[in-house]
């Protein structure tokens, strides 16, 4: 489909080509790059409501800074969209987050404009920082450093760490708070509620104006200048003893609150914050989803709709003729609030993804028992060990790419304690459209290392509500990996089974060849057989449930019957199941040919699930050639 952009957008092929527009022009720049995101998006998918709550700031932006040569940095890229389409990407902007297509993140190799990569929030002000730095270093000090963080990842512990750091340094920095009460699913705690405060007293708002326009001529006091600037400042903490900033006290200058959504006021606020020396933060107050009014009403839901139709707001959603499988992470969020309701030791931690890891279920029913601690994924696995130490069973849903930023408290403060905290790691394997910022690669890897865990995943929805309810009964940290999307049970609401830890099972007997997988990949196995079959090769199917502990009475079976073993899984294949598959041969003294299939060494961009499992080597087709491949068997 051919989507136009708007008679001024076409003509925007840069930033430069914005900046010389006539300021009341601006206005039209803004309507039409907003239209142009919902006809966009509407056709092709993608995240939605964060790029529409900043389009004012991103033509402000890009129309007051000299970009690329000043830094922007976008913290997790969601709102990025506007940005892209001014910054050369416009007229392949419909190939974003397809497979082969641009990214749906900022990232580094693909623009100049693109100061950073991105794609997990609270990075942006260390980033920018580091850049502002490396330029007072470098003796460039009219070089302009701009990070733009919301509000929710503002709640990241690394985005406090990084403006400590500011305050200390005076760096050509200015901090942009977009501030829309929204990350994904609405903010949580206690900042949340300080921003709401600040951004309705009358105390603070009363003095800040006066103020705020003599330090923007701060240059006209001549040489007292930096006397008369102290004295300003003072004035503000002395009428602010009552209404404190919490910005200003880590000696960051703190503007605002303003209207994010008037872009000729944004142009005159940053065109005067240029010239305001150190270390700053604008604060803005947007509407996530601005410019279409489904989106603002329910901004959870539109934050990435899928393909939807633009008048009407029907999101365009596929009618099934049967009856279909859950997703995974439906299938956690019902048996997690069925495990609590039969055990009241049996508590849910999230941060920020209640509604991405389907905790909302239980947070709904069980409100004093099911708790999003915000984007805190570090807080959220040590407060998980603090419940564990009450005698608790916590079970801590992060997505497996946001665990790793949580990885010193997996080891430091669960694990070497040994206590009970019941590790459920969503978007395990490939995430798909997000591509690699998001991609749950290495989380085999990373956990089966660690003493005292144990480490399994479901081929299926009975066997994760199995797994969960195992959990609960081992006395010690337990990871269970799933994969984004559905599962394959129409009628996935089996009774609750224990399963002994470290045994797996046999999914189909055979010869010539065993094939052993791990989580929901093995289903692919069971598409490949039938091509198997015609070719003459009927292999053994081995469902192993745990990389930690491993089977080894059925690794003990398997290599005594077999010479020839393929493994497949969807992480990362070095250090990861087939690794351990390895270790356990070489240690055991077997001589085997092994061909281990899985996410290799590099970097695999964003696409479908299926593509990149295609491009990987381990889709059906792929494990039907690696096996054959090994047998010696030619294809028919």
């Amino acid at each position: 489909m051919n989507i136009s952009p708007g008679p001024l957008l076409s003509k925007l092929d840069s930033p430069a080509d914005l900046r010389r527009l006539d300021k009341g022009d601006l206005q039209q720049a803004v309507d039409e790059l907003r239209q142009y995101i919902i006809d966009l998006v509407s056709v092709y998918g993608g995240h939605f409501g964060a790029s529409l709550g900043v389009v004012e700031l991103t033509v402000a932006l890009h129309y007051v800074l000299n970009t690329p040569d000043d830094q922007l940095v976008w913290d997790v890229g969601h709102q990025a969209y506007g940005h892209k389409i001014l910054t050369g990407r416009r007229d392949v902007f419909h190939t974003n987050r397809l497979y082969g297509g641009i990214s749906g993140f900022p990232k580094r190799k693909e623009s100049i404009y693109d100061a950073f990569g991105v794609g997990h929030s609270s990075t942006s002000i260390s980033a920018a920082l580091g850049m502002a730095m490396a330029s007072a270093y470098k003796g460039d000090t009219h070089r302009q450093h701009v990070a733009v963080i919301g509000d929710g990842a503002m709640t990241g512990g690394m985005a406090f760490e990084a403006m400590n750091h500011a305050g200390s340094v005076n760096p050509n920095l200015l901090i942009i708070l977009n501030d829309n009460c929204m990350s994904i699913d609405p903010n949580v705690g206690a900042l949340k509620d300080y921003l709401t405060d600040i951004t309705t007293s009358k105390t603070y708002n009363k003095v800040k104006g006066d103020i705020w326009k003599l330090l923007g001529k701060i240059s006209k006091f001549g040489p007292n200048a930096q006397e008369i600037a102290s004295k300003i400042e003072t004035g503000i903490k002395a009428a602010m003893l009552k209404q404190s900033n919490l910005f200003e006290s880590l000696n960051l200058r703190y503007f605002g609150p303003i209207d994010g959504h008037d872009v000729n006021h944004l142009v005159h606020t940053l065109t005067e914050l240029k010239n305001i020396p150190g270390p700053k933060i604008l604060h803005i107050v947007t509407v996530k989803g601005k410019g279409y009014a489904l989106a603002e009403q329910d901004q959870t839901k539109w934050h990435a709709p899928g393909k939807f139709d633009k008048i009407t707001g029907e999101i365009r959603k596929s009618t099934p003729t049967k009856p279909m499988p859950p997703k995974y992470q439906d299938v956690f969020g019902h048996t997690v609030l069925e495990l609590a309701e039969a055990n009241p030791k049996i508590m849910a931690v999230t941060p920020a993804m209640p509604s991405g890891s389907s905790v909302n279920i239980m947070m709904k029913a069980m409100p004093d028992r099911a708790v999003d601690v915000g984007i805190a994924e570090q807080h959220a696995v040590t407060y998980s060990a603090g419940l564990a130490c009450q005698g608790l069973i916590p079970f801590c849903n992060i997505y497996s790419t946001f665990m790793q930023r949580a990885y010193d408290q997996v080891l430091h403060d669960v694990c070497l304690q040994n206590l009970h905290v019941v590790f459920c790691l969503d978007r395990a394997g490939f995430a798909g459209a997000d591509g690699p910022t998001h991609h749950g690669a290495y989380d085999i890897a990373y956990m089966r290392c660690i003493p005292n865990m144990v480490v399994a995943s479901p081929m299926n929805e009975q066997e994760l509500r199995n797994l969960m309810y195992s959990a609960t009964l081992h006395e010690g940290p337990f990871t269970i990996r799933y994969p984004r999307g559905e599962g394959v049970m129409p009628e996935w609401r089996t009774p609750l089974e224990a399963i002994n830890i470290g045994t797996g099972r046999l999914v189909q007997a055979g010869e010539d060849v065993a094939i052993l997988t791990i989580g929901h990949i093995g289903n692919y196995v069971t598409e490949a057989m039938p091509q198997l079959l015609i070719n003459g090769l009927n292999p053994a199917h081995y469902d192993m449930r745990f990389v930690k502990p491993l089977d080894e009475q059925m690794l003990h079976e398997i290599f005594s019957n077999f010479s020839k073993v393929v493994t497949v899984e969807d992480g990362c294949v070095q250090g990861g199941f087939g690794s351990a598959v390895l270790e356990f041969m070489a240690d055991h003294g077997y001589n085997a040919t092994v061909k281990r299939l899985g996410i290799p060494d590099a970097i695999i961009e964003h696409g479908e699930q299926i593509e990149l499992h295609r491009e990987c080597g381990f889709d059906p087709e792929g494990i039907a050639a690696a096996v054959m491949a090994l047998a010696g068997v030619e294809v028919l």
